[in-house]
């Protein structure tokens, strides 16, 4: 069942004396055009069922009603969805009111947004001059006695000063607010036709507007209003993220990009990135790859798109490959944990699609080192050992996040410590906190080193953690702001990867830091501190 997210989430965290939960890692959020359903808010959705009866299921100009529909058709099991509109108009609907109307206009812009509503005076005095009832309703198509949603607002009024009065109650609406000015007489009950008493509905009128095809700015959107992308802040948890293409035959632009990298960077999530549409072919791909402007630790591309049947059209069609590929990623989840690799399961299509083009050995090697994966069918998946890579690309600053499941592994650990340990904002800052903490850590990292995650380091050279008074200084402590620091083995021998997490009311901060486990774990407090560089400011994210 589609479940709708809010800016305040209530999830219980895990408490000192508990194991560490570990973060989920297939959770996909979708952004882009849709049929019908709100708008700028994300939506949960276990199933394609739930997107249909959120959004409308399948659009042709809605690219993202198709790639959530191959999220879910290749094994993905949850996925958070962002309605964005270039110009979309909601629909109103006219209650007369005497000779004056209330006009309500749609929450949810578009055409499809078949809305009805009923006027009753049940339980209304005759002292109650001011008083109504209102029954609002979505149907499924128009002439529809099949009801999707309703709500109910029994003894409202027409008096600015009520504590019923409607334009007030219908803020806490689903479905609609009132437009323009209240009348000062309620609404005419709704009868059916010959003047019987029986309830009848008004319509809502035909001029809704599905607006215009997506620009990079409507994805984008506004941090100050919290649309587009930055409506997913108010989402608890999001591992991939896909931005479908703005239309069948329109590339998601590089200002979206950049902004959608920044997100999965802040948020410690991947960015599922479709190849261009004029990547038809491996030379085609080749060729533009040597000159593409994107390239990043927290991406994934998998090459080429693919071809899959479109229901509406009763063809097969082309699309882009990442909904699919968030499956796939998410499926490979569930059977392994992310620091397995990436078997050639993981890039093998479930039956009903397959690869718009073929790719040779020589240029799938060719492309992997661009950071370039490629999709295969499932037949031919047999055998292959390909490990599969971020977009990094060849000049990655740090060389081993080129390997998709060593990023994997470290946002899993940074994401699930993060939230893991909020718990310490609750306790007294002290010695017995950084030492349950502490404990708390060593608990977690020992759980992944018995499950393989470290296999390729000798134990005792696997991971560290750190949390005492050389990194939790009274100015801090003073401040509310608690300190972790930990890190785990790096490919390269006697190397780590070395965080601090922050911890503070409203908001906490995950940074990299430079050091090695034996600076950690023996130096000085100055020369710790040193290290580290300047006094850590906490910041929500």
């Amino acid at each position: 069942m589609a479940e709708r997210l809010t800016g305040i989430d209530v999830s219980e965290e895990p408490a000192a004396g508990q194991a560490m939960a570990r973060t989920p890692t297939g959770v996909a959020a979708f952004i882009g055009r849709t049929l019908r359903g709100p708008v700028n808010r994300p939506i949960l959705l276990r199933g394609f069922a739930d997107f249909e009866r959120a959004f409308g299921g399948l659009w042709q100009p809605s690219t993202l009603s198709y790639a959530v529909e191959q999220f879910f058709e290749n094994g993905g099991g949850s996925a958070v969805v962002v309605r964005v509109a270039n110009g979309a108009r909601p629909c109103t609907l006219d209650l007369p009111a005497a000779r004056d109307r209330l006009t309500l206009r749609a929450v949810a812009p578009g055409t499809r947004e078949f809305l009805r509503a009923a006027v009753d005076y049940d339980g209304i005095g005759e002292n109650e001059p001011h008083r109504f009832n209102l029954v609002v309703q979505r149907v499924r198509s128009p002439g529809s006695e099949h009801i999707e949603d309703q709500e109910i607002y029994r003894r409202l009024s027409v008096e600015p000063g009520s504590s019923r009065f409607v334009a007030a109650a219908l803020l806490e609406s689903q479905l609609v607010r009132v437009a323009g000015d209240v009348p000062a007489m309620p609404p005419d009950p709704t009868l059916s036709p010959g003047g019987r008493s029986l309830a009848a509905y008004v319509t809502a009128n035909p001029d809704g507007d599905d607006g215009a095809p997506l620009t990079d700015y409507d994805v984008i959107g506004s941090a100050a209003e919290g649309t587009g992308l930055f409506a997913l802040g108010s989402a608890d948890t999001v591992n991939l993220l896909c931005i479908p293409p703005l239309a069948r035959e329109v590339d998601v632009g590089p200002s979206a990009l950049l902004v959608a990298n920044r997100y999965c960077r802040d948020r410690r999530a991947l960015l599922v990135v479709d190849p261009p549409l004029a990547w038809d072919t491996p030379e085609a791909a080749l060729a533009g790859a040597r000159d593409w402007p994107f390239s990043s630790e927290n991406a994934v591309m998998f090459f080429p798109r693919l071809l899959a049947l479109d229901k509406l059209r009763g063809r097969f069609e082309c699309f882009g490959s990442g909904g699919a590929v968030a499956g796939m990623l998410a499926r490979a989840d569930e059977q392994r944990p992310v620091w397995a690799g990436s078997p050639a399961d993981v890039a093998a299509l479930r039956p009903g699609m397959r690869p718009l083009c073929a790719v040779g050995e020589t240029d799938r090697v060719r492309l992997a080192h661009r950071g370039i994966n490629t999709l295969t069918s499932l037949r031919s998946a047999e055998g292959l050992l390909a490990t599969a890579c971020t977009l990094a690309g060849p000049g990655a600053a740090t060389p081993e996040w080129r390997s998709l499941a060593r990023r994997r592994l470290a946002l899993f650990i940074l994401n699930s410590i993060e939230r893991g340990t909020r718990w310490m904002l609750f306790e007294t800052n002290g010695p017995v906190l950084w030492a349950r903490a502490a404990s708390q850590l060593r608990g977690f990292f020992g759980s992944l080193e018995q499950e393989g995650a470290f296999a390729d380091r000798p134990p005792g050279e696997r991971w560290y953690v750190v949390c005492d008074e050389r990194i939790n200084r009274d100015g801090e402590r003073a401040r509310g702001v608690v300190n972790l620091l930990f890190g785990f083995a790096s490919s390269r021998h006697g190397q780590f990867h070395s965080f601090l997490v922050s911890h503070r009311a409203g908001g906490s901060r995950v940074r990299p830091v430079g050091l090695t486990r034996q600076q950690a774990e023996t130096a000085r407090p100055e020369d710790l501190l040193a290290e580290l560089g300047q006094e850590p400011l906490a910041r929500a994210g």
